[in-house]
């Protein structure tokens, strides 16, 4: 039976293209998260995109799901994906979208950015005092990732000494100078002149980054998390900044979100706050990387191949 690939991808026409002539034997439908049928569901053997959770249930034909994200926690709660489906992520698509992100909230804080854009809003000529360099900066990233990688390189550039944390050493990571475990976050919080988390959510990392390591970190250093929301004690970090610990804190991804009106995080001093913006769609690179991790990891598939980014082989 020819395979019914259902492409949820943001494609271009000469994508399409590159699609039908890799797999010319397949039907090939296009839909989006909104527009798709309960027929093209049914139907579907391979899925590449973000389908809602809740129309997987629809796909009895499903083999394989390529979401288009690199995070997959709603899609590996129980009951979600059919048994037997093979699950894999396109996780490296936006590192360097977060990457850049994560560097450009860096260098607002140490030179004092957002006060400056408060004062400008007041119209206020004000010196805003001392700034950071990251030059010679001891930055630890936690989740030496594709995302923490890319950053670490950044940081590498501007003269930074970068150290990540990841769990498994066995293989080389670029951007850091030094590896090491997770198990040696305690000691090496005090070190740091810059704290980076690009975590992702799982039952290992919620609450990892609590009041007592926030307690841990070097006076005026900085904090910075693009990974998931629920890997820090946002009530914590709160009383760290009001308390004038750290030098200050950016977070683009908080737990809830929306954040809702009236958090303490709103007010929170010395906080940048942006709205999980720093991955997506946004750069045109990031879209052009996910339609290419499809492309590969289709011929891969049609050839009987290991599939790249695996997450689950058996759900």
């Amino acid at each position: 039976m020819s395979e019914y690939i259902l492409n949820m991808l943001p494609v271009q026409p000469e994508e399409r293209a590159a699609f039908a002539q890799l797999a010319p034997d397949a039907v090939h439908v296009y839909a989006g998260r909104r527009t798709v049928t309960p027929e093209q569901l049914a139907q579907a053997t391979l899925i590449f995109g973000w389908p809602r959770p809740r129309d997987l249930a629809q796909c009895k034909n499903l083999k394989w799901f390529q979401t288009m994200w690199a995070g997959t926690e709603e899609y590996t709660v129980p009951g979600i994906l059919p048994p037997g489906v093979l699950l894999t992520n396109s996780a490296g698509s936006n590192s360097q979208s977060v990457a850049e992100h994560m560097l450009a909230c860096l260098l607002a804080l140490c030179r004092k950015l957002p006060q400056c854009r408060d004062n400008q809003l007041k119209e206020q000529w004000i010196d805003v005092g001392k700034m950071k360099t990251i030059h010679q900066a001891t930055v630890l990233v936690v989740g030496a990732g594709n995302i923490g990688s890319q950053f670490a390189l950044r940081c590498q550039a501007l003269g930074a000494h970068t150290i990540g944390l990841k769990r498994d050493l066995s293989r080389p990571v670029e951007g850091f100078d030094q590896l090491c475990t997770m198990d040696q976050l305690d000691a090496l919080l005090p070190q740091a002149d810059v704290v980076a988390l690009s975590l992702p959510h799982s039952a290992s990392t919620v609450g990892l980054m609590n009041a007592q390591r926030l307690s841990r970190m070097k006076q005026d250093s900085i904090l910075i998390n693009a990974g998931r929301g629920t890997v820090l004690d946002q009530d914590a970090l709160v009383q760290v900044l009001r308390s004038g610990l750290l030098w200050g804190a950016a977070l683009d991804v908080t737990d809830p979100e929306p954040l809702p009106a009236g958090h303490p995080l709103w007010s929170a001093p010395n906080l940048l706050l942006t709205p999980h913006l720093a991955g997506g769609m946004r750069l045109e690179l990031t879209r052009k990387n996910c339609i290419q991790m499809a492309l590969d990891n289709l011929q891969r598939y049609l050839a009987g191949q290991p599939l790249r980014n695996q997450v689950r082989t058996d759900i």
